[in-house]
């Protein structure tokens, strides 16, 4: 399980040094910093499946789970995102080395 968790995170990262270039590309030939908001980056990649996961929080969850704290998070920039979301992954998937494998020489 832990493996699933390393990958996933594995992707996030990816996903974060790609929005993360394509912001600094952005940003380079606006002259100034462009910072694309996750929110916004789902709304131009699939905008049905942003609907659908609100419609899916406010009903099965709750509304003020998507109001103030979804919300708040679709507004920071997609790569900052990505990289707590990275990072979150990795914390939950890491696994302890084992003492034994230390102490090998």
């Amino acid at each position: 399980m832990g493996f699933l968790f390393r990958f996933l995170s594995l992707i996030a990262l990816v996903l974060a040094v790609i929005t993360a270039t394509v912001d600094a590309i952005q940003s380079v030939s606006a002259s100034a910093v462009m910072m694309t908001s996750a929110g916004s980056a789902w709304e131009a990649i699939s905008p049905g499946t942003l609907a659908l996961a609100q419609a899916t929080v406010e009903h099965y969850i709750h509304p003020y789970l998507w109001d103030p704290v979804l919300r708040w998070v679709l507004f920071q920039p997609a790569f900052v995102v990505f990289l707590v979301l990275s990072l979150l992954l990795w914390l939950i998937g890491y696994r302890k080395p084992q003492l034994a494998r230390r102490l090998r020489v």
